[in-house]
């Protein structure tokens, strides 16, 4: 295995849930407070431009764990069989003598996961279930399946506390109060007992286990905030008292020359009642209140981040650790008159993400580097620096160089969904909608040098025509290119049959049978045949 165990570096990623990176001090927000994570920045490398595969949880981070685009894990939403054939960065390690372990909220295929981790502190209740997600919700705020955390809230006598469950309740008692948004509130559950604080402690123990057998770890730490519930412990949430916190430049976005789903989307937030609750309506004093809770929960998020920085200081291990902080997806945070997320819609708020590379004695220390990485390249890169050949099944690119030295590894970057594609320059961001989706061809440009809040639709003025033309014909290339037929699909037979493989998209695998390689991607001949083929109507 090369290195003796005890002298290999260990890997911990620290994965927050719908973290926007326009919400870190470190990223330039003067009101967030992220001393943890400001303090990670400093010791390591803060990536400008890093951009998710997928603005969902679990695909996401399938590609993230795995190294593949989505087109290829063939995850999209939060539900599916578990991809017994798509292998992930735990298997890779463990098979190196790694321990390999995972706390707080998995949201990955039930199995896939935790079948090659030593150590498994599920917060979560399920990895991600056959039925939908919300199958709970479905039968009221009692039925969250449970779970590690639970259990052990249930043994603290604070079973009934938890956030899920008071929802209702604290509606029942505040429907009286002006502008009171049920979805932001401080929780019963004091800072302690969170769900954060639960996973930190877990992901603490498995450490201090192989720091005693003296074994390398490769650990993810994948806290539940500052996704909703905006319900923080009180402390988080008293950190914001007194403050006018400032909505970002575009939250009155009229929403003008966008896609039938960005705005039905803004109709909903505007006027569901997990937007505005109570009272009177006031939307401006609610919406104030959304991003105090949504402040607050990523304080307490990074507070949780501090405890496990913490213990690498304390064993003495810091300098033998590789440190990743990231996020599966952004969130609108007001941006846009919205919050959350939704999938299908491309701004940045919800596609850029933050992510810091830290290692101390290895890496350079509080640098920026302004060039584009993806989540794919995670796997690959922890590879590179571990010394370990990266596998062919891997879509994503080696970031050292971009990270030591600044050297760009990608021209561009994409975020997919099945109707939707994003295409992500530096200067330019194209989201084109498929007609199946919109009704009609319609897309979005925007210049994000000049726009940065993407309030203007360039996608169909005149003079930015060949600038949409260029980089919808990359995106197509990327897609075509990256497109692993066998592998995403490997029980399309070997014969001419048609057959349904995704999305009830039907394919001619005539075409595909002997023409593409072992990593399962098109041969350069037949690329660009299918160039010709694919893209006369378009260029």
């Amino acid at each position: 295995m090369g290195m003796e165990n005890k002298k290999k570096p260990n890997v911990l990623i620290l994965y927050s849930d719908q973290h926007s990176a326009r919400t870190l001090g470190c990223y330039g927000n003067k009101q967030v407070k992220t001393p943890n994570l400001d303090r990670l920045a400093r010791e390591g490398v803060l990536m400008q431009h890093a951009y998710t595969q997928n603005p969902i949880c679990t695909p996401s981070r399938m590609c993230m764990l795995s190294g593949q685009y989505a087109h290829n894990t063939g995850y999209y939403g939060l539900a599916g069989e578990k991809p017994e054939k798509l292998p992930n960065l735990f298997g890779l390690l463990k098979e190196q003598g790694y321990m390999t372990g995972a706390a707080g909220k998995l949201h990955t295929p039930a199995g896939w996961v935790s079948d090659q981790c030593d150590y498994v502190a599920d917060g979560y209740g399920y990895e991600v279930p056959l039925k939908p997600w919300n199958r709970h919700l479905e039968e009221g705020c009692q039925g969250l399946v449970t779970n590690d955390y639970t259990d052990y809230l249930a043994r603290l006598g604070c079973y009934g506390d938890r956030d899920d469950k008071i929802l209702q309740e604290w509606f029942e008692e505040n429907q009286h109060k002006k502008g009171q948004c049920v979805d932001a509130r401080y929780s019963r559950i004091p800072k302690e007992h969170t769900i954060e604080m639960w996973s930190a402690n877990c992901a603490n123990k498995f450490i201090e286990q192989a720091d005693q057998e003296q074994k390398p770890f490769c650990f993810w730490l994948t806290m539940p905030r500052p996704h909703q519930t905006y319900a923080a412990a009180k402390e988080f949430w008293d950190l914001y008292e007194g403050i006018e916190l400032e909505l970002p430049p575009n939250y009155d976005d009229k929403m003008e020359h966008r896609s039938s789903a960005a705005k039905d989307t803004q109709r909903k937030f505007q006027m569901d009642k997990d937007w505005i609750a109570f009272g009177d309506k006031d939307f401006d004093a609610a919406r104030k209140r959304v991003l105090r809770g949504y402040y607050a929960c990523v304080s307490q998020m990074d507070d949780a981040v501090g405890t496990v920085l913490n213990k690498l200081e304390e064993l003495g291990i810091r300098e033998n650790t590789l440190i990743i902080y990231m996020t599966d997806h952004g969130e609108f945070a007001g941006e846009h008159g919205m919050i959350e997320k939704a999938p299908g819609i491309g701004f940045r708020c919800v596609t850029q993400i933050p992510m810091i590379f830290s290692w101390k004695g290895r890496l350079p220390e509080n640098e920026v580097r302004d060039e584009i990485i993806e989540s794919v390249d995670i796997l690959p890169t922890i590879c590179s620096l571990l010394g370990i050949m990266m596998p062919d099944w891997v879509d994503g690119k080696d970031a050292l160089e971009l990270i030591e030295s600044g050297r760009a590894i990608h021209d561009f970057a994409v975020t997919e969904n099945p109707n939707t594609k994003t295409i992500h320059t530096k200067k330019y961001k194209l989201t084109q909608y498929l007609p199946e989706f919109e009704g009609q061809e319609f897309g979005e440009l925007y210049d994000i040098e000049a726009d940065p809040y993407e309030l203007k639709n360039l996608y169909f003025e005149p003079e930015y025509e060949k600038v949409v033309q260029d980089l919808r014909y990359q995106l197509y290339c990327w897609l075509i290119r990256t497109s692993r037929v066998k592998t995403a699909h490997p029980t399309i037979p070997d014969t001419g049959n048609e057959k349904d493989v995704s999305g009830g998209i039907s394919w001619d695998l005539a075409d595909y049978v002997g023409r593409y390689g072992k990593d399962g991607k098109v041969g350069e001949a037949f690329y660009q045949e299918l160039i010709k083929k694919n893209m006369k109507n378009y260029l």
